[in-house]
């Protein structure tokens, strides 16, 4: 099969999966969003950090290090598998340790028994880190579908089911956990793989080389992307945490969809012609832009219906959550590109650079939030904005020289798309306002409004040839 083919079917079974699984996911949200407060979500969002430090030390760099080396054998996947297990014990010691300590730094001792009960997913998935990212390497990303949706399906429904019997932030508690553990079994079954007893020094020392750095990068970008959340749980209601974390998963709904979705598919993809440059900044730019093509305009048109879309979807007690949610939804425009450059530098063994501008992007996010903080919660969320924007030009530096893709090269490429994207949402805009279509029932008002913008959008991209519809219709039409 060619290499094109083989992207083809993983992106389609992986878009699939996504889709499948965010679209569940995202109705068991709504149903716990009404039965739950956003108190009780704001619990979960201040321990959001931990479970994603644990989540970089298990599962981090080392097996993107098995994806990027070629044709690694047994002892590479057992030496890698029985180093996550070990750390992940060790990882979930320290938390049980300091459980009370993180209880007492956000003033919530209900935190303590949270803690030690959520973080036992550490253990449980290291015991599959290694059988997905075999899934990823062989891009069999069919199997990963068959796996997570039945977990996400029955780990859901005992969500709801907890959160109706009046379990509160329990019920939360319990889906993410038994999520893991179902995941973590049909893994062991459908992956075919196993285990063998070997742990090889040289093996080890050879993936640690290259993914300590993506470990120690990840570990930046995890504390600082919960930085917000830790500040606001800190120095502002527990509520306040529960709206920002609303506001920021539905926010990622079309970015995980799409970008996140398409960049299991392109890290393999690069991965395979990390040698030729013309071809790796052709394939690159190729995605980037059809990419922010479909996730643009998604997220400026959810930022114009923020209001409606939050009440029809959360009810009137999610509201506060709407300012931050449309400044976020401009934040995620970038995501991909963010993204993409930066497996640019895993794909060519840079993990040292990697790491590097990782630091320079906190430096970064910490001086812009130390202004923010000053202008409250509203102003944490313009400050993310603001950080966004600056790490394009950081994140694309590296990629100019490597690829010969200059940042304002990329920003060129990209700006067209952009200026639809707004031009629809503010024709969105002047519509609902002064053609008085906001005095409609909510779910109206959002139907003629998104449908009205997609038209108009794709019109217009229609007319004026836009590179990236010619992709996607020669995908849907298999030219």
């Amino acid at each position: 099969m060619s290499l094109r083919n083989t992207a083809t079917k993983g992106a389609f079974w992986t878009f699939l999966q996504q889709f499948s699984t965010q679209l569940i996911g995202f109705g068991v949200s709504i149903v716990l969003a009404r039965l739950l407060m956003p108190e009780e979500f704001g619990l979960i969002g201040m321990i959001s950090i931990f479970m994603g430090i644990g989540s970089i030390l298990i599962s981090g760099g080392l097996t993107q290090s098995l994806i990027r080396t070629e044709n690694p054998d047994q002892e590479d996947y057992s030496t890698v598998f029985f180093f996550n297990l070990i750390g992940s014990i060790f990882i979930y010691f320290l938390v049980f340790v300091t459980a009370p300590l993180i209880a007492d730094f956000y003033g919530e001792p209900i935190l303590i028994n949270i803690i030690r009960v959520y973080c036992l997913s550490f253990i449980i998935t290291a015991f599959s880190a290694v059988q997905s990212t075999r899934l990823t390497k062989i891009m069999d990303f069919k199997t990963q579908m068959l796996v997570a949706i039945p977990s996400l399906i029955v780990s859901g429904l005992l969500g709801v089911y907890l959160a109706f019997t009046s379990h509160g932030v329990w019920s939360l508690v319990w889906m993410g956990l038994s999520q893991s553990f179902l995941s973590t079994v049909q893994l062991w079954v459908r992956s075919k793989w196993k285990p063998s007893l070997i742990f090889n020094v040289n093996k080890f020392k050879f993936h640690f080389q290259f993914g300590y750095k993506l470990t120690l990068s990840g570990l930046l970008d995890t504390i600082f992307l919960n930085i917000y959340q830790i500040i606001i749980g800190k120095y502002f209601l527990t509520s306040q945490v529960g709206f920002y974390t609303r506001a920021d998963s539905l926010k990622q709904l079309p970015v995980k969809n799409i970008s996140s979705a398409l960049n299991r598919v392109t890290y393999p993809l690069f991965a395979s012609i990390n040698n030729d440059d013309l071809r790796l900044k052709r394939v690159y730019k190729e995605i980037m832009q059809l990419v922010v093509f479909v996730i643009a305009p998604i997220l400026v048109i959810m930022g114009v219906l923020a209001e409606p879309l939050f009440r029809f979807l959360f009810t009137e007690k999610w509201l506060p959550a709407v300012p931050y949610f449309q400044v976020l939804c401009l934040a995620g425009i970038l995501y991909p590109i963010h993204s993409y450059n930066l497996n640019i530098l895993n794909v060519k063994g840079r993990s040292d650079l990697f790491l590097r501008l990782e630091i320079m992007k906190k430096i970064l996010v910490l001086a812009v939030v130390a202004i923010s903080f000053n202008f409250g919660v509203l102003g944490l969320v313009w400050g993310q904005l603001i950080t966004s924007i600056l790490a394009f030009f950081i994140n694309t530096h590296y990629t100019g020289k490597f690829i010969n893709y200059k940042p304002l090269e990329q920003a060129l490429d990209v700006l067209p798309i952009l200026a639809l994207a707004f031009f629809v949402g503010a024709s969105l805009w002047f519509a609902d306002t002064y053609l008085h279509i906001n005095e409609l029932k909510d779910f109206f008002r959002i139907t003629i409004l998104a449908l009205g913008g997609s038209v108009i959008y794709l019109t217009f991209a229609y007319i004026f040839k836009m590179t990236a519809l010619t992709s996607i219709k020669k995908i849907i039409l298999k030219q």
